[in-house]
Order: structure tokens, then sequence, then C-alpha cells
């Protein structure tokens, strides 16, 4: 028996399938699905905690579509939900696919003892922090052993000129890029941050002289964080290393006494990055 010809139209290849829908549409669907995960991902990490109707809006989806995507992040562990709220944030799992993304050597595992002797010294929460277009990203964290209920900053974007791992990336950036970000108009997120140009360059000249930075209520009313640079073979500057907690526990006599050892840590993470101080 003869079969008929192919008559050459997309008809021919797009067969429907048991639910009616086309190969390329169903095909479609899964591209449009990955681009909406990957906002959400975005969307959390830019915002943290937040509800399904949120991230719904964001997204321009109905707050059903949101969940179904929510679920499935969740079940890989690349979000969390709140138990009580049923709000989400990013999960831990984004922060194991991040630890296993290749660099020589890989920053996180040359930087982790550095991260844990701080925490154990300081009972802080820790943060490893990447610098990321003009933005700064935690790469690692370990959460404080307080009584207060540590934050995740895991996969979290920050803003550079109110945070202390963000001033620790534009005191040792090339003055041209520290040019543009500080062209750009800069958000005030609370009366202390700055966003004078004149303010933050002086503050950025400090962390120059210091050796790192600090920044106290200027991303949050009652945050503060401390940071120095982890800095690599070659001596350049490619990561943050800190501590955060709230304001009233990290007081400026607090401070004095944390600060030198946030110094330490993120020496020792250099050293195992092969950085030699003076070489």
């Amino acid at each position: 028996m003869n079969l008929p010809a192919s008559t050459g139209h997309s008809a021919d290849r797009d067969l429907l399938d048991s639910d009616g829908v086309t190969s390329q549409e169903r095909r479609s669907g899964g591209v449009q699905s990955v681009e909406r995960a990957i906002s959400i991902l975005e969307f959390l990490a830019r915002y943290g905690w937040s509800g399904v109707t949120d991230i719904g809006n964001a997204l321009g989806v109905h707050k059903s579509t949101a969940f179904r995507l929510l679920s499935t992040l969740e079940a890989g562990g690349l979000v969390e939900q709140h138990a009580d709220s049923g709000k989400y944030r990013l999960g831990g799992g984004l922060a194991r696919l991040a630890r296993s993304v290749s660099d020589e050597p890989n920053l996180s595992q040359q930087a982790r003892p550095g991260c844990e002797w701080l925490a154990r010294h300081t009972e802080e929460t820790v943060t490893l922090n990447v610098l990321e277009g003009t933005e700064c990203v935690t790469i690692d964290q370990i959460a404080s052993t307080s009584f207060v209920v540590s934050r995740s900053w895991l996969g979290r974007q920050t803003p550079l000129h109110c945070t202390s791992p963000g001033k620790i990336f534009l005191a040792f950036m090339p003055e041209e890029q520290l040019a543009e970000v500080l062209s750009a108009p800069l958000t005030r997120y609370t009366e202390r941050t700055l966003v004078d140009e004149a303010q933050l360059r002086a503050e950025i000249s400090r962390v120059r002289v210091n050796g790192y930075a600090v920044a106290v209520d200027e991303l949050e009313d009652g945050l503060t964080s401390a940071a120095a640079p982890v800095r690599d073979q070659q001596g350049e500057v490619v990561a943050a290393m800190g501590i955060s907690g709230p304001s009233y526990r990290l007081d400026a006599d607090q401070l004095k006494k944390l600060v030198p050892l946030v110094c330490q840590a993120a020496d020792m993470a250099s050293a195992r990055l092969g950085y030699r101080t003076g070489a």
C-alpha cells in the first residue's frame, strides 16, 4: 500500500498528541515554563520571602500557575515554603548548585574553612559574596547560632552601596567601573543609606584604608554587617566574607571585637586561594 506523500506543511510535522496539543506548542509551553521558573528565582533572590499572589502578579500569570511552578521548584529544593505564612524563598538546593560550579580553585570550597572558623568565633551569620554585575550575590552561608531566627541570604542579590560586602567590591573595583556604578541613581533604603556620590566615595576611601567595610542600618533598619575582601593568587578581590546580625547585638563595641575576626577569616580564605601578603 502506498503511503500519502508529505505535503510539506507544518501540520504534517506538528501532529496532535492525546491532549490535542501539537508538539511545537508543547515545546513552546515547556520553554515558557522554564523562563517563568527563572523569573521566580530572580524575584525571590531580590525580595526574599514572598507570597504566591505577589509572585503571580510579578510574572503576570494566574495564582494557580505561579503555585504550580513554585511546587515544582520546591520539589527540586530550589525554593522552600514557610510552614506558617505559606510564603516562599530560595532553597538550599541553589547553594549546592552554586558550589558545584567549576572554578579553579573552587572559591566556595576554599573559603569554607574560613567561614566555619568565623562562625564558631562570632556565633553570627556568616556569608560569602561575589560580585555579579552591579550587585553582590551570596554563594555560601552559615546561619547564626543565636536564639534569634537567622535569615537566609543564599542566592540573594543585594545592592553594592548599602551593604558591607558591596562596599568591599566598590572599594577595590577599577575606577572606570566604580564611576559607572555611582553615576546611576542609587536607591535610599533607610535614612542611613548613602546615596550622595561624594559621601559614598569618602566611605569607599575609608574601606580601602581600613581593609574592611561596615554597614549599620543602611539596607534595613536594625541590620548591621561587616565584611572583608577575599583575594586570589594575583591579589584580585574575588569575594567578600562577612557577618551580619541585628544592630542591637552588633553595636559599636561588639563590632570592634568582631571586625578583626572577619578580617582574619577573609585572610584565611585568601591564603587558601594562593594569595600571599606582600608578595
